[in-house]
């Protein structure tokens, strides 16, 4: 039996981990006179290829970024995405072309991620790394986890752990409690759905403008009959739902007199948005499939309105799309075994990939279409509550570090937030649950609430909610953290995550040179630490008014019914949902400050082959 030790095991390879392993190793350098950090990156998933996970195997380029009201960046002096986690910065700009304007930076191109991760690990430790790994079993002594062996009966010791994985796959080989799905709403079967992103080429931007100006014209004259029979089939003749879909493609006028829901993409920018649904109603028709723009509909695959990267040239010129759009409903069960098994997208996946790949190059012209060799996989569960030093709800997102709720009965730390006298970071991003949360609504019915609607919040950010409770020398790091109710939609990008990591990994050194655990390291000792060596970023969060109360409710609703329950509410005896309501805050991850574009006026001739509808 193989038995290696190593300072630091980071299980899962997702950015913020690799990232987390930077910053540990260059602390630790740091306050070690050089030394380096011995850490193992052990990987579900083809480690080989390229490190990064979603971001580079995934090949999801479209970035999530932070988002700060226009007023605030001008109070605070901010850039459009406010001031990132400097490990974030350093990454995008050792992934970007020399002078690029990082501060407009969507788009990376997943080559360029996955050679400057490698780079920046080879800096700062020694490092090796270990692909297609399963857990036999995690080996323990106490409050500690002192290794994991694999199905090959070898053993990797550590003297401090990090699961970056999106399913808390060691967290939960170890013991930790754990809610799957979305247990923390009560929902412990329903999961966000994935994404096979795939990239196009000989699509430009502008020639994609120009076709989905002409989808949009059509769809809107009640006198193109073949247009309108598109809507209707891919509706299934539901008249609620045709009226919803026309509402979605009716004209409004944006600031500039421009058509708000025509495709946008900024003047020398790296990114597209659609902001209507006329591209996805032309690919159901072209299926011959049912699409529903507010759930999962018909055969559980739905080509999504479009997030869309430009990973060569700037603007019109761009012709190298990657796409953030391909959208398949998988239930918790699902989507933790594709976490666990590499995130390889299923045959049925590959075989709708095959009509959108037909429909790109027969329709829209494209040249070649491409898939990434794995899922975009947003959420698979969360570790429980009291599993965490500290959770991180939706309340104490909006709280930000108020006493507003102090004195409430229910009032706990997590209800609170973070103060900016120990905030490693501030980020902001709305309640984000793209495609939907089937049986939102009848746990909803069961909780007593009604016509909820999230504020998004401005947060500042701690590491309490990775820090294990029973595993003093663990944490977990990426969207499977400690998040409770609706805050895991918002803390599952990877931005934040990366900022909370950049702490997890100065945590981690510091415990290591003070012969301490990670979970005595306190927010407020790693604030010191990157204040006192220039890395500390401004910290301008602040509490966002609850509208109508509604996350106050949810959260004190979630919490009563865990104290009278028990430790896990929801995930013992999952119900059957009584409707098919879907609860919706964003039907797209986009970024703040998107303009308006003009469509291209001119008539356009069919550009769908009649045989292939229906």
């Amino acid at each position: 039996m193989t038995d290696k030790l190593y300072d630091l095991i980071c299980f899962g390879d997702e950015v913020p981990g690799v990232l987390a392993a930077v910053a540990a190793g260059r602390e630790f350098s740091r306050q070690n006179n050089g030394k380096k950090l011995r850490v193992l990156l052990m990987s579900p998933g083809d480690v080989s290829k390229r490190i990064g996970g979603h971001l580079t195997r995934g090949e999801l380029s479209y970035l999530d970024r932070c988002q700060v009201p226009l007023d605030v960046r001008k109070r605070e002096g901010l850039a459009t995405f406010g001031d990132p986690p400097a490990i974030y910065t350093e990454f995008l700009k050792r992934s970007s072309p020399a002078g690029e304007n990082l501060d407009k930076k969507i788009a990376l191109d997943p080559n360029h991620a996955a050679a400057a991760l490698r780079a920046m690990l080879e800096e700062s430790t020694d490092f090796a790394t270990l692909r297609h790994i399963q857990i036999r079993s995690v080996l323990t002594d106490g409050n500690r986890i002192v290794g994991i062996q694999t199905f090959k009966d070898e053993v990797f010791r550590a003297k401090q752990f990090i699961d970056c994985t999106v399913n808390a796959e060691l967290a939960k080989c170890a013991g930790v409690a754990k809610r799957e799905g979305f247990g923390t709403l009560g929902i412990p079967e329903t999961e966000l759905p994935v994404t096979l992103v795939f990239e196009t080429e000989g699509l430009t931007t502008q020639q994609l403008k120009k076709k989905e100006a002409d989808f949009l014209k059509r769809f809107r004259d009640e006198n193109d009959k073949e247009a309108q029979e598109w809507i209707k089939l891919v509706a299934k003749g539901d008249n609620d739902r045709i009226a919803i879909l026309k509402a979605k493609l009716k004209f409004e006028k944006d600031s500039a007199g421009g058509d708000k829901k025509s495709l946008f993409f900024p003047t020398n920018g790296d990114y597209i948005d659609f902001r209507s649904p006329a591209l996805s109603i032309a690919y159901h028709a072209f299926r011959g499939t049912e699409f529903d723009p507010n759930r999962m509909a018909g055969n559980g695959a739905r080509l999504d309105q479009a997030n869309v990267a430009i990973l060569d040239g700037k603007g019109a010129s761009g012709h190298k799309l990657s796409w953030n759009s391909l959208l398949f409903r998988v239930n918790a069960t699902q989507a933790n075994e594709l976490a666990k098994t590499g995130a390889k997208p299923t045959p049925a996946m590959l075989a709708e990939f095959e009509k959108v790949k037909a429909f790109f190059i027969k329709t829209l012209g494209a040249t070649s279409v491409r898939h990434a060799s794995e899922l975009y996989i947003r959420h698979a569960g969360n570790v429980a509550a009291e599993a965490v030093k500290v959770p991180l709800s939706g309340s104490g997102m909006l709280n930000n570090g108020s006493d507003r709720n102090k004195g409430h009965k229910t009032a706990k730390a997590w209800e609170k937030g973070i103060s900016a006298k120990e905030a490693l970071g501030t980020f902001g991003y709305h309640f984000d649950i793209r495609g939907g949360i089937e049986g939102f609504g009848a746990a909803m019915e069961i909780l007593k609430l009604k016509a909820l609607t999230f504020a998004k919040p401005l947060f500042n950010y701690g590491i309490t909610h990775t820090q294990l409770e029973r595993f003093r020398n663990t944490a977990v790091v990426s969207p499977a953290s400690g998040f409770t109710g609706m805050a895991a939609s918002a803390g599952r990008i990877v931005e934040f995550n990366v900022g909370v990591g950049q702490g997890v990994g100065i945590a981690i050194a510091t415990a290591l040179t003070q012969n301490k655990e990670l979970y005595d390291i306190d927010n407020k000792d790693v604030h010191d630490i990157l204040k006192a060596t220039g890395k500390l970023p401004k910290i301008y969060g602040y509490p966002v008014q609850d509208i109508d109360n509604s996350m106050g409710k949810l959260d004190l609703a979630l919490a009563t019914q865990d104290s009278a329950v028990n430790p896990s509410p929801f995930t013992e005896t999952p119900y059957k949902a009584a409707n098919n309501t879907t609860a919706r805050v964003s039907n797209d991850e986009t970024n703040p400050d998107k303009g308006a574009a003009n469509i291209d006026k001119e008539a356009r001739p069919s550009v769908m082959e009649k045989h292939t509808i229906g």
